[in-house]
């Protein structure tokens, strides 16, 4: 399972994406970039990061991400997984601290892989592509 999420051809959305280096919401969307994946920041308080168009939901990405990674306030990733569903996609990654039983229930009940517990960057990307 976990190969589907790490595939390099992904497109993810980083819905948390900060331009706070401090912030693991930073941390994804740079790790992701500089790998090379296709990577929307979404960010509803934030134009751009690091010169990159930020999308203020995922209803407004140019095209439909294959992996959603949250990295947001519980009930905002609540939110994000009914716009998921909406939006056909199907495999969404909570961040540690992003996630909720209700979210990942959420997930499970409507068809959507999901991975949490387990930070993309630190536990899914322990290989040096």
């Amino acid at each position: 399972m976990y190969e589907e999420f790490l595939n390099k051809k992904n497109r993810i959305a980083v819905v948390g994406a900060s331009r706070n280096k401090e912030k693991w919401g930073y941390r994804v969307f740079r790790k992701l970039k500089d790998l090379g994946f296709i990577v929307f920041p979404v960010n509803p308080g934030v134009n751009e990061i690091e010169g990159e168009r930020c999308y203020a939901d995922l209803g407004s990405l140019p095209e439909k991400p294959d992996l959603v990674i949250t990295v947001v306030k519980p009930e905002i990733t609540e939110k994000v997984v009914e716009e998921c569903r909406g939006a056909g996609v199907r495999r969404v990654w909570m961040q540690p601290g992003s996630e909720s039983r209700k979210a990942v229930l959420y997930c499970k009940n409507n068809g959507i892989e999901v991975v949490y517990d387990s930070c993309y960057v630190v536990d899914g990307l322990k290989t040096d592509w």
